[in-house]
């Protein structure tokens, strides 16, 4: 899967951009805040229709764009796969404004001219993305983790995004409900009912999740080894607030270290539990006026040597650890769907020694395409540059230097 055009309208600090892309690596060099980050961004956006960077659309949409009572902004991308050419299409519409709590603001999503529904167009495309900002997943909050791994499972297993969208509005009214319970002292069975759908929906998020996270784990300890020169030892710990596997009472938790492996449980037997764990503490839960147990506070821990990076982790440590995991993203989004999807490396070589540098450059040339973004090109061996494209990035305008 490769990009052949794309075309920006009014996204971030680019007014208008229309620009062939050629299939080689592409590296995008220019000084900070020019527009590099962004046209990742861009791209990255058309894969999983949100911004790691930002929960709010209406953020794309450049300053003075945002301004206009009507305002669109266009993410327009041609792309090969499979030997077929494909157009997706994205615009973030802000219409009626008459300040800015009245502003109304949708999405519309077009594969081939078709519109679609966000969870019927989720793996038309497939991207994957690595910032520098990125490094949140480790040093930062459980929601952070949970978000990232929600963006790469909805690309890639089918159903995940729905099912996703399901369990959060089902949450939404337990916690409405054992509030009003708890005020009201009306009957707890009421819960009976959304316990079942969180169940049901949870016990597949929780599924997905297990799965995911040890297949990664093998690929990216394979290419942390590499990337370390043999040094370290990567491992993912998921830690889901639901554990199918229950610590027997009376008995210290085992320590983080240790592997656990949850494959073969069946989403049946991860449901069932998970309603009876959901009444067990319910009493818990109306007294708080929250669902104390669910996806939505799984957590996920990445171990180095037996070390948590996330509390103990050096700068460097985190961003090889980090950089590993993307790169086992794209082979495993491969494995799942048969498709390389496009690899977005925002200043990716900068804090990286000489080894790894090499290294990293050396595991790219597998890659179908990729976008590499640079304030200083010095860090890329003339050779892989004669083997890539060069453009300039300059206050939201893009002109080649090579290529």
């Amino acid at each position: 899967m490769y990009l052949t055009h794309l075309s920006l309208t009014n996204f971030r600090s680019f007014s208008r951009l229309d620009i062939d892309i050629p299939k080689q690596n592409l590296l995008l060099v220019g000084d900070n805040a020019q527009g590099k980050t962004s046209f990742l961004e861009a791209i990255f956006y058309l894969a999983a229709f949100s911004s790691f960077h930002t929960d709010q659309d209406r953020q794309l949409i450049s300053f003075i764009a945002a301004s206009d009572p009507l305002s669109v902004v266009r993410i327009v991308a041609d792309y090969i796969n499979s030997g077929i050419q494909h157009r997706i299409e994205v615009r973030l519409i802000q219409e009626n404004s008459t300040g800015f709590n009245n502003t109304r603001f949708r999405k519309e999503i077009l594969i081939d001219g078709v519109k679609h529904t966000l969870h019927e167009a989720l793996g038309s495309f497939l991207a994957v993305l690595f910032t520098p900002q990125m490094m949140r997943i480790i040093e930062g909050s459980p929601e952070d983790r949970r978000k990232y791994l929600n963006i790469m499972l909805c690309q890639v297993i089918p159903g995940y995004s729905r099912c996703q969208s399901e369990y959060t509005q089902a949450l939404t009214q337990r916690n409405a409900l054992l509030k009003q319970i708890s005020e009201r002292s009306t009957d707890a069975k009421q819960l009976d009912y959304w316990d079942e759908i969180l169940a049901e929906r949870g016990a597949r998020l929780i599924s997905a999740r297990i799965n995911a996270i040890q297949e990664i784990e093998l690929i990216s300890s394979r290419i942390h080894r590499q990337l370390t020169d043999s040094q370290e030892i990567l491992r993912l710990v998921y830690q889901p607030a639901y554990d199918p596997l229950p610590q027997p009472e009376k008995q210290l938790a085992l320590p983080i270290s240790t592997p656990i492996s949850r494959l073969g449980i069946s989403i049946e037997m991860i449901r069932d539990g998970y309603i009876q764990r959901l009444q067990n503490v319910r009493n818990e839960d109306i007294a708080r006026g929250i669902t104390s147990l669910g996806p939505h506070r799984d957590e996920m821990r990445f171990i180095a040597n037996e070390v948590d990076l996330g509390n103990f982790g050096s700068r460097g440590q985190i961003r090889t650890a980090l950089l590993s995991v993307k790169l086992a993203e794209v082979n495993w989004i491969e494995q799942h769907t048969g498709f390389k999807p496009v690899l977005l490396l925002d200043e990716t070589l900068a804090e990286l020694d000489d080894h790894r540098r090499e290294d990293l450059l050396a595991y790219l040339g597998g890659s179908e395409q990729a976008f590499l973004t640079t304030t200083d090109l010095t860090l890329f061996s003339n050779e892989f540059i004669n083997r890539s494209t060069v453009w300039k990035v300059t206050k939201g305008y893009v002109h080649s230097i090579t290529g």
